[in-house]
């Protein structure tokens, strides 16, 4: 009899419809408030934006204050006036007399690879594509390390082809701008340091690349100190084809400076080849990697083929996931050729579904230069050459 009466009322209550309405309205505002407090206690675990990172967003005015301060000085650093550089040190006789115009050239070549780090890390801001929720869910529960692999070198080789091939690998997360934390910036300290780096989960790479590290005579003994097991790799390149690029690269922010033969000789008449500028300096690779050998073993430095890195890009890239110690996934299946920029692209680059090649920056025209300068180069290059072959273990054919 009860249960009769309690399913007559349930009838009726569920027959009238203004009483349906108020239920189902209930029943919607409940499921919204659970949704609400769901999503609040989410978002509360989310990780800061990119651009919260750079406002110096931390926990405690102390801290926050601190890293506002690095972070400004890093931008002022970077818009500065450049210095010249003199990180490299020349086993060779300086000139008695540079040219106005030769001087101003090294203070362009600072400027311009400032430029170019601004470039491509506003090529990197413009193709991100929007965090899914569940790789920021994944970047917020990781924390920010200390990098343990480098790409230290060499400017002109490849060093930003490689680092973007690497970030399709789903246990490498990269800086995309070069940080220039052991040659500009290491006043600032590895917390500093640190805070640039992306969240890393358990298990995954965190990376960077500032290919002058490699000719800074400071860097080796910072980067044991910061960590001994530190994996460092080299982008190498025909050290001839490298000055040309290198030049190349000021020529596109400066045409009024000297032509590449006149920086390339103290006296063209003897044809004495200037080694204090560093488009020439940076190609004597033994001399520099002597450095570094003080302070790793080899077999923590790996020499990646710039010219294999067009010619066999999977290749090149399975070395180095080999000696990252990861599996190889990135294989030909990620690459096209683009005959146009005359280097190999990828597919989909690293959180996108649309191919990717590297800006307008990369894989510019090279000027014509005289046959007998490159000649000159040549025959000045070979010994340095042979030695960095045998210092290495490997014949990269440039000779």
């Amino acid at each position: 009899m009860e249960y009769s009466l309690v399913c007559h009322s349930l009838h009726a209550l569920w027959s009238s419809p203004v009483k349906k309405k108020l239920i189902l309205l209930s029943i919607m505002f409940l499921i919204w408030v659970y949704m609400l407090y769901s999503c609040v206690g989410y978002c509360s675990t989310m990780p800061s934006l990119v651009v919260d990172s750079y406002r110096g967003k931390e926990t405690g005015p102390a801290v926050g204050k601190r890293t506002e301060s690095s972070r400004t000085d890093l931008v002022s650093r970077l818009l500065a006036k450049p210095q010249p550089w003199e990180d490299i040190e020349s086993d060779y006789e300086e000139p008695s007399i540079r040219t106005a115009a030769s001087r101003d050239l090294l203070n362009n070549e600072l400027e311009t690879d400032r430029t170019d780090d601004w470039d491509e890390m506003r090529g990197d801001q413009q193709r991100a594509p929007e965090p899914s929720a569940m790789s920021s869910f994944s970047n917020g529960s990781g924390s920010k390390k200390l990098p343990q692999a480098i790409i230290i070198g060499v400017k002109k080789g490849g060093t930003r082809a490689l680092l973007e091939f690497l970030r399709v690998h789903p246990d490498i997360r990269a800086v995309g701008a070069e940080p220039h934390f052991f040659d500009r910036n290491y006043d600032n300290g590895l917390e500093w340091y640190r805070e640039l780096m992306p969240k890393t989960l358990e298990g995954q790479i965190t990376m960077e690349k500032t290919p002058s590290y490699f000719v800074t005579r400071e860097a080796p003994a910072r980067i044991s100190a910061m960590s001994r097991d530190t994996k460092l790799i080299v982008v190498v390149r025909d050290p001839v084809t490298r000055a040309i690029s290198d030049y190349t690269q000021t020529l596109s922010k400066k045409p009024d400076i000297p032509s590449f033969e006149s920086l390339t000789f103290k006296n063209r008449t003897t044809g004495l080849i200037d080694t204090s500028w560093s488009a020439i300096q940076i190609g004597i690779y033994a001399k520099h990697l002597d450095n570094w050998l003080q302070y790793f073993p080899m077999d923590q430095i790996l020499f990646v083929s710039g010219e294999r890195l067009i010619s066999d890009p999977a290749g090149e890239l399975g070395r180095v996931q080999d000696f990252l110690g990861l599996k190889r996934i990135i294989t030909d299946k990620h690459f096209y050729f683009n005959q146009t920029k005359g280097f190999p692209c990828l597919k989909k680059a690293e959180g996108s579904s649309k191919p990717h090649c590297l800006g307008k920056t990369k894989g510019r025209t090279h000027p014509n230069i005289d046959p007998e300068v490159v000649q000159r180069l040549r025959d000045f290059y070979r010994p340095f050459n042979m030695k960095f072959y045998q210092m290495t273990g490997h014949n990269f054919g440039w000779d």
